[in-house]
């Protein structure tokens, strides 16, 4: 009898191995931004988002918000995109605590 290698065992840690497989990455030349504004916008095959700072975030707008980068990717990468940073924000509430975006909620009134 001959060994077969498409067992049910053999074929999840195929998978496993192929899934674990690490990416290098050189960031010696990437540039890094801050930013406290995004806005979304796109095209039926690409997703465009810019990224700002707004000088006045918790109040209405005192003028033009200066856009300093704009990444533009693929619906399948935002989707990767997505689903990386839903993951990160997960474990830092569950580490940290609920993050409110609503501002007004965040800000402590005075008497």
């Amino acid at each position: 009898m001959s060994s077969d290698n498409n067992t049910p065992g053999n074929e999840n840690a195929h998978a496993e191995s192929q899934q674990r497989q690490q990416v290098v990455v050189d960031d010696s030349k990437s540039v890094s931004a801050y930013a406290n504004f995004c806005r979304v916008t796109g095209t039926p095959e690409e997703l465009i988002i810019d990224f700002g700072l707004n000088p006045q975030p918790a109040g209405p707008s005192i003028g033009p918000i200066q856009v300093n980068q704009r990444v533009v990717m693929s619906f399948y990468t935002a989707k990767r995109v997505l689903l990386a940073l839903s993951a990160t924000l997960q474990r830092h509430e569950d580490t940290f605590g609920s993050l409110e975006i609503d501002v007004q909620k965040r800000v402590k009134k005075t008497s």
